[in-house]
C-alpha cells in the first residue's frame, strides 16, 4: 500500500466511522426532547424514564463523536497539508462555526444531564432542544464545507493562486443547500430506523412492552416521515449534481453515451472497456426526464468526459444503487407503518411488522455510508472539484501505512466500546423500567 492509497484509506475509514456518530448526535437529542415533552405534558413517568435512558445514550455517542471528530481534524492537516494550505482560509468559516456549535452542544448537554430537579422544568426541556439544534447545526456546517469541495466558490483561481477570498460565498456555495437537506433527512431516517429496530426487538421478546412501545412510536414515526421525504431531497440533490458535476451523475447512473431519451438504469454491471452495462433494467427516457424535466433532452455520458477526469464508475454506480435500493425499502416500510397507524390497526401488535423493523435496523446506516461513498468517490479525481486533484494534495510522508493501521485499531476499539456501553445501557434500562421489577422507575 503506497502513501497515496494509505492516506485515502485512512480518511475513508475515519469518515466512515465518524459519520455514524455524527448522525446519531444530530437526531437522538430530538427523540430525547420529544419524550421529555410528552412527560411534561402527560406526567407519565414512563416517558421520564425513556428520556433519561436516551440522554445517557446521547452522552455516550457525543463523547465518542468528539474523539473521532478530533482525529479527523488532525488528519486533515497531517494527511492533506497542500489542500488545507489553500482551502483552509477559504472554507474555514463553517469549521469555525461548527466548533462553536459543538461547544454549545456540550454545555447544553451538561445542563440537561444534571438539570433534573434543579432547573425550571421547561427550561430544562429547552436545554435538551438546544442540544438537538446545535448538533444539527454542526452537521450542516460540516456538510457545507464538503459541499464547497464539490462546488468551489468564494475565490478566484488565477495562475495557481487563490485570490479575492470571500468566506461567506464559500460557505453558501451552490451545493450546500441540497447536500445539507439530503444529509439531515438521511440522518433522521437512518437513526430512526435503527432506534425503532432495537425497541421492536425488545417488544418481540416481551421485555417491558409498554416502555419500548412508547420509544418505538417516537422513533418509527420520525423514521417513516424522513423516509418519505428522502426521495424528494434525493431528486433535488441529483438535479444539482447533474448541473454541476455531470461526470459524477454519469458514473452514478453508469451512463456512458450522451443521448436524448437517456434511460434510467436499475442494477446492472458496468463494463468500462465496452462502455456498456450488462444485466440492467433500463427505463427509456426516464433519466432525461428526471434531470431536465424533458425526456427529449440529452444527458452527458462518460465518453464525452476526458478519461483522466472520470470517477471510478463501478463503485460509484454500485454505491448509488445500494443507497437508492435501501432507501426505497425504508420508504415502503415507513408508508406501511403510517397507513396502519392512520387506520388504527395497532401496528405494534403485528409481529410481522415488528420483525421487518428489526431487519431494517442497519439499513439506514448502510444507505448512509453508500451515499457518502457516492459523494466522495464520485468527485474523484478531484479533492476540490475542477481545481485541485486528490493526488496533488496528499502528504508524501514515509510510513503512512502504519498510521492507517493504528487509526484502524483505534476506530475498531472505539466501536467495540460504544457497542458494549450501549448494550449495557439497554440491559440496565430493561431492568430499571420493568413494571414488574422492584426497582421500577428508580428515582436515581
Amino acid at each position: 500500500m503506497d502513501d497515496f492509497i494509505a492516506a485515502r484509506s485512512q480518511m475513508a475509514l475515519s469518515l466512515g466511522f465518524h459519520i455514524i456518530f455524527a448522525c446519531v448526535g444530530m437526531v437522538m437529542p430530538f427523540f430525547m426532547a420529544i419524550a421529555h415533552f410528552k412527560y411534561l405534558r402527560s406526567g407519565d413517568e414512563m416517558y421520564k424514564g425513556l428520556t433519561k435512558a436516551w440522554s445517557k445514550g446521547v452522552a455516550i455517542l457525543f463523547a465518542t463523536g468528539a474523539v473521532s471528530g478530533t482525529m479527523l481534524s488532525f488528519e486533515l492537516g497531517l494527511l492533506w497539508p497542500k489542500f488545507m494550505e489553500h482551502a483552509g482560509p477559504i472554507f474555514g468559516m463553517p469549521f469555525s462555526l461548527e466548533g462553536t456549535a459543538f461547544f454549545i452542544e456540550a454545555i447544553a448537554l451538561g445542563f440537561f444531564l444534571y438539570g433534573w430537579g434543579r432547573f425550571n422544568k421547561w427550561f430544562h426541556w429547552f436545554t435538551g432542544v438546544v442540544v438537538g439544534i446545535s448538533g444539527l447545526a454542526s452537521g450542516i456546517l460540516v456538510v457545507a464545507a464538503n459541499a464547497w469541495m464539490n462546488s468551489p466558490a468564494g475565490f478566484d483561481f488565477v495562475n495557481g493562486e487563490y485570490l479575492n477570498v470571500d468566506p461567506m460565498k464559500a460557505m453558501f456555495n451552490e451545493a450546500w443547500l441540497s447536500q445539507s437537506i439530503h444529509m439531515s433527512i438521511a440522518a433522521f431516517s437512518a437513526t430512526g430506523f435503527a432506534v425503532a429496530g432495537v425497541h421492536a426487538l425488545m417488544i418481540l421478546r416481551q421485555k417491558n412492552v409498554e416502555f419500548h412501545s412508547k420509544a418505538f412510536k417516537i422513533a418509527a414515526f420520525c423514521a417513516a416521515i424522513a423516509a418519505i421525504l428522502q426521495p424528494l431531497s434525493g431528486d433535488f440533490s441529483a438535479k444539482d449534481v447533474a448541473k454541476r458535476q455531470p461526470a459524477k451523475l454519469a458514473a452514478m447512473e453508469a451512463h456512458f453515451h450522451t443521448e436524448a431519451h437517456a434511460p434510467l438504469i436499475v442494477g446492472g454491471v458496468p463494463d468500462e472497456e465496452s462502455q456498456s452495462v450488462k444485466y440492467a433494467v433500463k427505463l427509456p427516457g426516464l433519466l432525461s426526464w428526471m434531470v431536465h424535466g424533458d425526456a427529449s433532452k440529452p444527458v452527458t455520458g462518460l465518453v464525452d468526459i476526458p478519461k483522466e477526469d472520470r470517477p471510478p464508475v463501478a463503485i460509484t454506480h454500485y454505491s448509488f444503487q445500494v443507497m437508492v435500493g435501501l432507501g426505497m425499502v425504508m420508504l415502503l416500510l415507513g408508508v406501511v407503518y403510517l397507513v396502519l397507524l392512520a387506520l388504527k390497526k395497532q401496528p405494534l401488535s403485528k409481529k410481522w411488522l415488528m420483525r421487518l423493523f428489526v431487519l431494517a435496523t442497519p439499513l439506514g446506516y448502510i444507505a448512509l455510508e453508500a451515499g457518502w461513498m457516492v459523494t466522495e468517490i464520485g468527485r474523484q479525481p478531484w479533492i476540490i472539484y475542477g481545481v485541485m486533484r486528490t493526488a496533488d494534495a496528499v502528504t508524501p510522508m514515509p510510513g503512512l501505512v502504519y498510521s492507517f493501521y493504528l487509526f484502524t485499531a483505534v476506530f475498531v476499539s472505539l466501536s467495540a466500546i460504544v457497542v458494549f456501553l450501549l448494550y449495557r445501557q439497554i440491559l440496565m434500562v430493561s431492568k430499571l423500567y420493568d413494571v414488574n421489577s422492584p426497582d421500577y422507575l428508580d428515582k436515581n
